[in-house]
């Protein structure tokens, strides 16, 4: 839906593209970050921003979704419950409801069927294992995205061992088509078998396309929840017998989800012949046969006590029954250690037996080691101690880059810092700029000539206005070399090739510097009533602006020549995404659109085309994928390397549109894939610390390690692996930083 006149144009930072819709309590806009990422982005109506109890429920909406992380949840990613109209953004997942699913299609069947319940159970286990009741599991709250459903809204979560003020209330909280009898007789009893219920009334709903109370209104319905049985005609055995159990009336009489997966995956269909899809399975639903068939190396010390966390695996199925059929070039899928932090990092080589091949890897620096810190371990110069990761601004994870023999990390609410590449101990910690009492975060722009460029944005207390400042400070001793305040509304900075560009103060110019001692270099005008943001693509520095109104939503594309600043302009029809350079054209992907030109927000996912611009001439041409795609997307080697939060990695040719390979990880949310030619290997990351190498050319999966980040944080996801000579360099969420050798990542780090 378009937005409205009275719409924001942005909140947080974050620009507003359209309405994905509305309720009671507030607006939820899809929006998209500075640095291309899309975001949904929720804003409170204004009405209910005064009210204490209404506020104290969103922030602890905040809390519950940040302690979730899982492949079937969308985890928060920025969040303010403090400003004038509090708001929350999450990742953008590409599907429509399970209702409109529904709506628009009718029930759901076989496969299908399967992978909802399936996904839907791996959601709760997330879920409940971070101490969160959803409590209001129902269709709307279900997004089918192309590689799973994923479960939203959690507006009225609470945490299961914390029996707050806003449930000892009795208030009713829920939908009661879907809503357990223990939510309606009595909130302070409401534990995960409430969950459960729901999710036997919502698999009914997915079955029959009704639910099993249904009535004229919500008051019969919740009196049938209490009192009566529920209806299920149309349902056959063993599912039907399942589902009756979900939604027994006492909730200590409902299944665990650990049985419910077992049961689940034995009563409802696997995917007919040829049609792939990726489900989740626990190690003890497949026999030592299948385990075999499909090249599972399991540790003897893995654990089937229910009390502990579960090793999993994604494999793919195929049709009759025989996992086997996975031998695809498909291979082992190292599965979750009880405990993350301690596990060691092991990993496993891609088939039974085998180990990795060492000549295809790069040498690693001399005098190296594997190591792991992180950003709050104390610094030997500078300011020794990190500030509390819990206090201050929005806990997004560290961004790291490598300059020389080191990697410089920072991010929000962690002020700078650069670690001994070969150690890994931190060898200093910066100040922040001193503009003001409040919280700060902090954008790595790069690192050149002996200076290291951060962009800081301060909230300060008391106040809306945010200040931003762009300082410089020497890579060897992190004492400030110049600072600038900025004003960001138009454009962020931008470190390119011997410049930094920054702002100007009337936000309507930008300036370049000299990284080093900030010197200007040349001053540029920016278009005037224009949202702007520089890239880099294939060595050449590109400004990017669109209409700050809704009439037209082409681009317009300025080349921009780093020594003087003078700019070619040519637009681009559309939104597109720039990802870089494809035989001297500017390779944008795009987002699938209506007869109307309308940006498709629906089941599809939203890339559907590549369209290449000539800079020079502004001639443009268009090249149809051969589906749409989803997920963190890299262009390198002309290479479309797609990552979805499932795991699953897809590679696209740039020219073509064809697909080349998809291949399922077991890595949790992973960040974007990193390329490096010298190896022909792709690297992912995931937000537990685990990594992954896949040969580049055929998809196989080389290995994946166990994790190594000393808790999963569901903070913003910036995970990137960084090549360091033939190491890794790895930052996590929870602050986490490590390196490896992609020729033995088996090898347990050191402390830095």
């Amino acid at each position: 839906m378009p937005l409205h006149k009275d719409d924001p144009r942005s909140v947080g930072g974050y620009k507003l593209l359209d309405r994905l819709g509305a309720g009671g309590m507030g607006v939820v806009y899809q929006a998209r970050s500075r640095s291309g990422r899309d975001l949904a982005v929720k804003v409170v109506h204004a009405q209910y921003a005064e009210d204490a109890v209404f506020r104290a429920r969103f922030r602890q909406e905040i809390e519950s979704v940040r302690r979730v992380s899982g492949a079937f949840t969308a985890p928060v990613v920025d969040a303010d419950p403090e400003a004038a109209r509090p708001w929350m953004a999450t990742q953008y997942v590409p599907g429509r409801s399970l209702a409109q699913r529904i709506r628009d299609r009718g029930a759901l069947r076989g496969g299908e069927l399967r992978q909802l319940a399936l996904g839907l159970v791996d959601a709760l286990r997330d879920i409940h294992r971070a101490g969160v009741v959803h409590r209001d599991l129902k269709p709307a709250n279900v997004l089918m995205a192309e590689d799973g459903p994923r479960v939203i809204d959690f507006g009225i979560s609470r945490a299961a061992e914390n029996h707050n003020t806003l449930t000892e209330t009795g208030q009713m909280i829920g939908t009661p088509p879907f809503m357990s009898p223990e939510q309606l007789t009595d909130a302070r009893t409401v534990g995960p078998a409430s969950d459960v219920f729901s999710l036997g009334a919502l698999l009914v709903y997915a079955t029959t396309g009704r639910g099993p109370f249904d009535a004229d209104s919500p008051y019969l319905t919740a009196y049938r929840v209490v009192h009566d049985e529920p209806v299920l005609e149309g349902i056959g055995q063993p599912l039907r017998g399942l589902l009756e159990r979900c939604l027994a009336k006492e909730a200590a009489d409902r299944p665990g989800l650990d049985e419910l997966a077992r049961e689940f995956a034995a009563a409802l269909p696997e995917p007919a012949a040829g049609d792939l899809e990726t489900v989740s399975l626990r190690l003890d639903e497949l026999s030592a046969t299948d385990r075999t068939r499909v090249g599972i190396l399991a540790d003897p010390g893995a654990t089937t006590d229910p009390g502990r966390r579960t090793r999993r695996i994604r494999p793919l199925l195929a049709a009759a029954g025989t996992v086997g059929a996975v031998a695809l070039g498909l291979t082992t899928y190292l599965l979750l250690g009880p405990g993350g932090a301690d596990s060691g990092g092991g990993a496993t080589p891609a088939t039974p037996g085998a180990t990795a091949t060492a000549s295809r890897w790069s040498a690693v620096p001399s005098g190296w080691k594997p190591w792991r810190t992180t950003v709050y371990e104390s610094a030997a110069r500078g300011v020794k101690k990190a500030p509390d990761p819990g206090g201050g601004g929005m806990q997004g994870g560290p961004d790291c880059q490598v300059y020389e023999d080191a990697a410089y990390c920072t991010g929000q609410g962690i002020l700078p810092v650069r670690l001994d590449g070969l150690t890994g101990e931190t060898t200093w910690r910066a100040e922040r700029v001193p503009t003001g009492k409040g919280s700060y975060d902090f954008t790595l722009l790069g690192i050149r000539d002996g200076a290291v460029l951060v962009q800081q944005l301060l909230f300060p207390e008391n106040s809306d206005d945010e200040v931003t400042t762009v300082f410089a400070l020497d890579t060897e001793t992190g004492e400030r070399l110049w600072h600038r305040t900025v004003n960001d509304d138009w454009s962020d900075a931008i470190a390119f090739d011997d410049l930094v560009v920054i702002p100007g103060t009337d936000g309507r110019s930008v300036t370049a510097r000299s990284p080093r001692t900030g010197a200007e270099r040349w001053t540029a005008q920016l278009p005037s009533n224009h949202y702007c943001g520089f890239t880099e693509a294939g060595g050449g520095l590109y400004l990017l602006c669109s209409a700050d109104t809704v009439e037209t939503q082409d681009v317009v594309v300025q080349e921009v020549d780093p020594a003087d600043g003078s700019m070619r302009r040519t637009t681009v029809p559309g939104e597109g995404h720039l990802l870089g350079v494809l035989d001297g054209r500017l390779l944008f992907l795009e987002m699938s659109r209506d007869e109307d030109g309308e940006m498709q927000l629906g089941e599809d996912a939203p890339y559907d085309r590549i369209r290449l611009l000539d800079p020079a001439t502004g001639a443009d041409s268009t090249t149809k994928l051969a589906r749409r795609y989803s997920g963190e997307v890299t262009l390198a080697n002309d290479t479309l390397w797609f990552a979805t939060s499932s795991g699953q990695v897809t590679a696209v040719s740039a020219r073509t549109g064809k697909q080349l390979w998809q291949t399922p990880t077991s890595l949790e949310q992973p960040g974007r894939a990193t390329y490096d030619p010298r190896t022909r290997a792709v690297y992912l990351a995931s937000a537990s610390g685990r990594v992954g190498a896949l040969d580049a050319r055929r998809g196989t999966v080389l290995w994946e390690t166990l994790p190594r980040a000393q808790r999963v944080d569901s903070g913003w996801n910036v995970i990137k692996v960084r090549l360091y000579g033939g190491a890794l360099v790895v930052a996590t969420p929870d602050g986490t930083v490590f390196t490896l050798d992609p020729a033995h990542p088996e090898r347990k780090p050191v402390s830095g």
